[in-house]
């Protein structure tokens, strides 16, 4: 059963060419930021291109239950009314989370400082997602959390009436964890610090100082060291949303592999920190272009052309390279399967504690459809078949993932026989429009 009703069971088939532009929606990970930001500001930030997906709607009423005025405009533009740091109100209900990890951790972060209580659950999949590593470096702060066995939600935050500044070293690379801390920081008085031995999206970072925080960011030998000054006023923006790069994944994966393709994407933002996947695509010999770069609210932003690359080879992905992937390992070890050769990726255990255990779903999943796979707790191989030669005919477990589903409905646009999965309707978590955008590209996608 879905956590968003009915399961949906989806299918695809074998598509003769994907052409035309692909308008993907907003970044998910920036759409939460500048909600909760927003929130903590005082006036009114202003935000086009949000991502409307059901992630970024739950964050939004989770920041109107605790006192900030959220409307959207007929156009789409958002506008929120904050109530400044340290001035959230306690919600009356419990905050529904949906399926997002993100919304929860960050939420409870940017709420773990203040003096209010609020309980947090979601659906299926994230209740059963752990709480710990973000609940445990709030405790520092002299928050508290009392959840369900294994630090799961349900879960109820009472914030520090008297916080502290915290000096926490991230003991895996994580973006929420390390962006927990520093939301809580931000109600913290002097200085709380940030060190992380592996770089991770920086969204928050950059926000933060577009807000107007008090942060540095420095390279050292302990790790790359972040520092937040407490207790600002943050000022509202007006934030323009880049398209988002893990969303992109799937028509880019798409063209790559369907025979006569060429798909233009634009307005993706191009963070270092989040384009990894396009890099190691480059590597792997796809016909995958950057144009027209430039830079919008302080972030890269470019339009991806991607085309159908018949002779891409397995290659070994740099394990550093994990932190600025991870969403897209999925779709990866797809395009791996229409590769020559092996692709190996490691240091990816980060992959077992997502939505799903995505290592063993898409592990599963392409055994199914005849690929031949190799996994391991932080490692897995795929065993590329060569263009044209992947089987399909299989129905795929999602497991309430929104990236699992695209991932295999991707695949059985280039396999030989369609490729099924049990319940598509999680996609509309981060990716509302995939259905119409991939139809209007060419893909056979259908529903039942």
């Amino acid at each position: 059963m879905s956590g968003h009703g009915t399961p949906i069971p989806m299918s695809s088939h074998r598509s003769a060419t994907l052409n035309g532009t692909a308008e993907v929606p907003g970044d998910k990970s920036i759409s939460h930021r500048s909600l909760i930001l927003g929130a903590l500001s005082v006036g009114e930030t202003v935000i086009t291109g949000l991502l409307e997906g059901q992630d970024v709607l739950d964050t939004a009423k989770a920041m109107q239950a605790m006192g900030a005025e959220v409307v959207r405009d007929d156009d789409g533009t958002w506008r929120v009314h904050g109530v400044g740091v340290g001035g959230f109100a306690e919600p009356d209900q419990v905050i529904d989370c949906g399926n997002s990890g993100t919304g929860v951790r960050l939420i409870m972060g940017a709420m773990a400082t203040s003096p209010i209580a609020a309980t947090f659950t979601g659906d299926a999949s994230l209740n059963k997602r752990p709480m710990a590593r973000v609940t445990d470096p709030l405790a520092l702060f002299g928050a508290q959390a009392v959840g369900r066995s294994g630090g799961r939600l349900p879960m109820t935050i009472v914030g520090a009436h008297d916080p502290l500044p915290v000096r926490y070293t991230v003991p895996v690379p994580s973006a929420q964890v390390k962006s927990a801390v520093l939301l809580a920081g931000l109600n913290a008085p002097g200085q709380t610090v940030v060190i992380e031995h592996e770089a991770t999206r920086d969204h928050t970072e950059r926000m933060l100082a577009g807000f107007g925080a008090e942060i540095t960011t420095e390279d050292t030998d302990e790790g790359r060291v972040i520092t937040l000054t407490g207790q600002p006023e943050l000022t509202p923006q007006t934030i323009a949303v880049p398209r988002d790069p893990s969303s992109a994944a799937f028509p880019v994966c798409a063209a790559l592999i369907t025979e006569g393709s060429d798909v233009l994407v634009p307005n993706i933002g191009l963070n270092p920190t989040r384009a990894g996947l396009f890099t190691t695509l480059r590597e792997m010999g796809a016909d995958l272009s950057y144009e027209n770069e430039r830079e919008e609210g302080g972030e890269p932003v470019a339009d991806l052309r991607a085309r159908f690359s018949p002779d891409m080879k397995g290659i070994e992905v740099p394990p550093e390279r994990a932190a600025s992937m991870i969403d897209e390992y999925p779709v990866l070890s797809v395009v791996a399967a229409f590769a020559e050769g092996q692709t190996v990726m490691r240091g990816v255990k980060e992959l077992r504690v997502k939505e799903s255990d995505r290592i063993e779903a898409m592990a599963t999943g392409l055994r199914a459809n005849g690929v031949e796979v190799e996994d391991g707790p932080d490692w897995w191989i795929v065993h590329g078949r060569g263009q044209g030669n992947v089987p399909g005919g299989a129905t795929c477990a999602s497991h309430l993932d929104h990236r699992i589903a695209m991932s295999f409905l991707v695949m059985g646009l280039a396999s030989q026989s369609p490729v099924s999965v049990d319940d598509g309707g999680p996609i509309a978590t981060s990716f509302p429009v995939f259905e119409p955008l991939m139809a209007a590209l060419g893909a056979d996608i259908r529903r039942g």
